[in-house]
């Protein structure tokens, strides 16, 4: 059998040694050329002539390419920020100079002393419609006796208010101006702890501003802010002058209503709570349609069953609202509801506990028929209420 093995002569390796040494030389050069004259082919940057003296030549340095930042929320930020809007209110004071308390002229002038503009507070608010309607807190405009509202693309605007409701702290107000940027809004019901978000307002009155964080938390109450609560709670920076502004989600949709921040010092601190869109729309159309917030009411005081109480009473659960207090005459008195039952359903849906009540009470139809489930000595029935309308409670 034939070796048909080859074999090398010194010459010849060393002429292929030779040509390899040439081959990466000249690939070097080319490669040298290429990053100085055009390193857009090799994706670096490219050589940016800056002058070093008057007179003096330019010298290259590097400029990043034109590419999005990973992992930026530029395209969300830029949806909403342009609906997103500041205001600002005043009121009439006649305490505002102190030549106004002076006897010599009140002796002349008496109550007729000219009202002086004063800067009442600085808020933040959100265009729902193109219509000119805006969401805001109402203690943003609570007392106001003018509103300008500051457009982000500069415009400003006169603002009247339509409606008021102290009881979850919303407002809505009012401008009377053309091609309005509307915020679109989103699905808190399926907002996750965890999700990012970004708050938008003004803080400070230093200008439109965009910080992020996540949900800390979702349906918080308790706090003792507003009557009915439901907060989502975020550690996006939130600090005065954001009340009223937008909680939106990555995708640029409208989550909540910035309202309140939990602080010792009046900063920020990385808890802040924001009014569910679901509420707020709630409001919108209900002081549309009626110039007000129209909410259900049956006359009842509820307290939350605690493990203490479900102890103490021989309760075999603890869920539910035991009602405390029965209003006499009042829509669930007629229907024979007693104090120390526990109210277990409204309408099919389940109540844990006082919170709960007092939302689901809230949404019924004021003269509209609504089934309780109780339970009274460890029996369940159902009885029928005509619902009453919730008497508008002081601020």
């Amino acid at each position: 059998m034939k070796d048909l093995t080859t074999t090398t002569t010194p010459g010849t390796a060393r002429r292929l040694w030779l040509l390899f040494a040439q081959a990466v030389t000249i690939v070097l050069a080319i490669y040298f050329v290429l990053s100085v004259f055009r390193p857009d082919w090799l994706g670096r940057a490219a050589p940016m002539q800056v002058p070093v003296g008057p007179g003096a030549k330019t010298v290259p340095v590097l400029q990043a390419p034109a590419v999005p930042a990973s992992g930026s929320y530029r395209e969300a930020a830029g949806r909403a920020m342009p609906a997103v809007v500041n205001i600002l209110t005043s009121k009439a004071s006649r305490e505002a100079h102190p030549i106004l308390k002076d006897p010599f002229f009140r002796r002349f002038f008496g109550d007729r002393l000219p009202p002086q503009e004063q800067l009442a507070s600085l808020g933040s608010g959100v265009i729902v419609s193109g219509e000119g309607y805006i969401v805001t807190n109402n203690h943003v405009v609570e007392g106001a006796d003018a509103i300008e509202v500051g457009l982000a693309d500069g415009r400003k605007a006169a603002a009247k208010i339509v409606g008021t409701d102290p009881e979850t702290d919303l407002a809505v107000i009012r401008i009377k101006e053309g091609n309005l940027p509307v915020m679109v809004l989103g699905q808190p019901d399926d907002a996750r702890v965890g999700d990012v978000v970004l708050a938008i307002g003004n803080p400070f009155g230093v200008g439109q501003t965009v910080t992020m964080g996540i949900i800390s938390a979702v349906g918080r109450n308790n706090l003792h802010i507003n009557h009915f609560e439901n907060f989502i709670q975020t550690d996006a920076a939130i600090n005065f002058g954001n009340s009223g502004g937008a909680l939106v989600d990555t995708h640029g949709n409208l989550l909540g209503i910035n309202s309140a921040i939990y602080s010792q010092t009046g900063g920020s601190i990385g808890i802040g709570f924001a009014i569910p869109v679901s509420t707020a729309r709630t409001v919108l159309e209900s002081i549309i349609k009626h110039g007000q917030v129209v909410r259900g009411w049956i006359g009842i005081e509820s307290q939350d069953i605690t493990p203490e109480l479900a102890t103490s009473f021989g309760l075999g659960r603890q869920s539910g609202a035991i009602i405390a207090g029965v209003v006499r005459n009042g829509p669930a008195d007629r229907a024979g509801v007693r104090p120390g039952d526990i109210l277990l359903a409204v309408e099919g849906k389940p109540v844990a506990n006082t919170g709960d009540m007092l939302n689901l009470v809230a949404q019924l139809e004021p003269g509209a028929k609504a089934k309780l489930k109780l339970m009274r000595e460890n029996r369940e029935s159902t009885v029928d209420v005509t619902v009453g309308k919730r008497p508008r409670q002081r601020q």
